[in-house]
């Protein structure tokens, strides 16, 4: 799927307008798969929903952990607003459960921020779509543990994250990508042990 592209636009210190069509299409198979794995949980239950929340943060925690010690605050000096793990815990924590990390991650090169990034400021747009089925669910605690699901609407944060990536003039695609895919599947692992 790469090959074509790669001996134009892998090379460090070339513009990468189109990163993002192709981290999309190099991580298209691993968004299917975790998006059918996720349809699994039942959200608008109570053990379905806690499942779910469990399963996002053992990805998220060691995500977003490994995303602070790559540096990410230098390249998003909005961070702390971008950051979740707080959220979950505390989603969690109304339902009665603990956050926990659950997968390994890698350390992440500065390419690899922002493989990983796109992945987690992605998933801001499906969070919007899980939002509605939640708000079905007849027990009224899940409906009180959405801080996670909502986190950061209103706040154009997928629009600003596509501005910094699309200016990124250091960029090694083929990290970025790894680190995307990487990302999907530690997001599966977690599902897998929920």
């Amino acid at each position: 799927m790469l090959a074509g592209a790669s001996d134009v636009s892998t090379h460090v210190g070339r513009s990468f307008s189109g990163l993002r069509e192709r981290l999309r299409d190099a991580t298209a198979a691993e968004h299917r798969d975790l998006d059918a794995q996720l349809t699994s949980f039942d959200l608008t239950t109570m053990s379905g929903y806690r499942r779910f929340l469990q399963a996002s943060a053992g990805a998220l925690l060691p995500l977003e952990a490994a995303l602070v010690r790559a540096g990410v605050a230098r390249m998003f000096p909005d961070w702390p607003v971008r950051s979740r793990s707080a959220a979950i815990a505390a989603d969690l924590a109304r339902l009665g459960s603990a956050a926990q990390s659950t997968v390994p991650v890698q350390p992440l090169t500065r390419s690899g921020v922002f493989g990983t990034m796109y992945v987690l400021e992605g998933s801001r747009l499906g969070a919007k779509f899980l939002l509605r089925t939640v708000a079905d669910a007849a027990d009224p605690r899940i409906g009180e543990a959405t801080t996670y699901l909502a986190h950061g609407a209103g706040q154009r944060l997928w629009q600003s994250f596509l501005a910094t990536l699309a200016s990124e003039q250091a960029c090694d695609e083929d990290e970025a990508i790894e680190s995307a895919c990487a990302a999907f599947a530690a997001f599966e692992q977690a599902a897998d042990r929920a």
